[in-house]
């Protein structure tokens, strides 16, 4: 039984999913078709003895009424004929009181039984004639027993036809299960070929654009492969994005670096030189490359920030967020010590407590203090306020710099995206990305604005619960 199993198995495991489920379709049809065919035979055939064995009873009452009081003989003979009455003899319970001519049915030891009363009346199958015969043994009063006997070639002759036909029509039905298992198989899977010949073509092409075709329908109606396949698709559109957006970071990124990554390597160049330069020019040139290294390793580990928004999430801690705004608020009057920084706490959210990284938050709070005190005027304040807002905190960044065009509002949280006006100052257009990378891994929101009188203003708000993933940060 045990290497039936591992044939099995390891027949199973070398076709594909479409033959096993037609196969299993098939059988299951077929086994039902088989069922209900055999369950026919069987009443058919019971019905066809019960309608002879009726008749037998009926031919039975009919000879004792007809004969009571005789003694042992043959009553009737001719059963041979199928239009003939049933033959019927009387035996008695001794063999002696036996006629002197020879009984027509045969006479054994069960029917001296039944004549004695010692055994119940019985049905039999005889032959007699060269036919074969129904025959009741039943008693007949007074230590003798009757025996009654009808053709049974008619009821045989039916049973066999009844065979031919329901073999015929489970056949017919077996041939159709392997049909129906075969179209379930091909319907059924159709939407699972469609995905596996998408993901094979994405596999040889690597290009994510491609969809499975999805039969019309209301959503909520679809069947479970069919949302497997929407499903599917979803991935699909995620990962065209995912690889999208991988794509045009590494383009930004090699255009970015092409700049600064000139400039240094003109430098290099002319300090290899030096012996023909003035000490002046050394110097302005030794300057420059100094310049060029730190923007672009800014530009690089900027770079890896945005980049870790894939990697394992480090463990979270309570952040007091009043305590990281002023900490950001102390390092930002240090970097621009002609922009003043004023900073308002509100009472509701002094106290308030977030789960997060502080390292990331005081990141996420640099890049804003240092994007709002570059555009704003020598002198002029760069106004921060920490209050309470819908269960969380909320913090606001406002600058009274020349604010930000309507038409650049959608974009000013794009990587490497930079304003007409912000083209000529220092900076690569990642810091505003990475603040709105880092808010929304904290469960916060970062929007900007316009500020009523002129400006920009930026708002980061925070959720009432913490960030998603309870013991993860971004």
């Amino acid at each position: 039984m045990s290497g039936v199993r591992r044939l099995g198995a390891r027949w199973r495991r070398r076709r594909p999913l479409r033959t096993r489920l037609a196969v299993a379709a098939s059988a299951a049809v077929a086994l039902v078709a088989v069922g209900v065919c055999a369950a026919a035979f069987f009443v058919i055939r019971y019905e066809l003895l019960h309608q002879l064995d009726l008749s037998l009873t009926q031919s039975a009452t009919r000879v004792i009424q007809e004969n009571r009081g005789e003694g042992p003989q043959t009553v009737a003979g001719e059963c041979r004929y199928l239009s003939a009455p049933a033959c019927a003899q009387i035996v008695p319970a001794d063999p002696a009181a036996d006629p002197d001519e020879a009984y027509l049915l045969p006479v054994s030891t069960p029917v001296r039984e039944v004549a004695t009363g010692k055994r119940a009346p019985y049905y039999s199958n005889v032959s007699r004639f060269g036919q074969p015969l129904r025959m009741l043994t039943t008693p007949f009063g007074d230590g003798r027993a009757l025996q009654v006997a009808l053709r049974a070639d008619p009821v045989e002759k039916g049973v066999r036809q009844a065979a031919v036909l329901l073999a015929a029509v489970g056949g017919a039905g077996v041939l159709l299960a392997g049909l129906l298992g075969y179209a379930v198989s091909r319907t059924g899977l159709a939407p699972v070929a469609r995905l596996t010949s998408t993901a094979e073509r994405i596999a040889a092409t690597r290009d994510p654009r491609h969809r499975i075709e999805l039969p019309p329908g209301p959503p909520g109606r679809q069947d479970e492969v069919t949302r497997l396949a929407a499903s599917f698709n979803t991935m699909l559109g995620e990962l065209e994005q995912s690889v999208s957006s991988q794509r045009r970071l590494v383009a930004d990124a090699s255009h970015e670096l092409r700049t600064p990554l000139t400039a240094l390597r003109t430098n290099a160049e002319l300090l290899a030189r030096g012996d023909r330069l003035t000490p002046a020019q050394r110097e302005r040139a030794s300057g420059a490359l100094g310049r060029g290294i730190r923007e672009v390793t800014g530009l690089v580990n900027d770079l890896i920030e945005l980049a870790r928004d894939e990697e394992p999430l480090p463990l979270l801690e309570d952040v007091r967020i009043a305590e990281v705004v002023e900490h950001a608020v102390a390092v930002a009057r240090t970097h621009w010590p002609q922009t003043p920084f004023p900073l308002e706490v509100g009472a509701g959210a002094a106290e308030a407590v977030r789960p997060g990284v502080p390292a990331r938050l005081a990141r996420l709070l640099t890049n804003l203090l240092d994007n709002a005190a570059k555009f704003s005027p020598p002198g002029t304040p760069v106004e921060v306020g920490l209050t309470a807002h819908d269960g969380g905190p909320q913090l606001t960044v406002r600058d009274h710099g020349p604010g930000i065009p309507a038409e650049d509002l959608p974009y000013v949280f794009d990587r490497f995206y930079r304003a007409e006006a912000a083209r000529a100052l220092p900076g690569s257009g990642l810091g505003l990305a990475m603040a709105r990378q880092i808010a929304r891994a904290h469960g916060a929101e970062l929007t900007a604005g316009v500020a009523p009188g002129g400006g920009a203003l930026f708002t980061l708000t925070f959720g009432a619960q913490g960030p998603p993933g309870g013991s993860h940060a971004p």
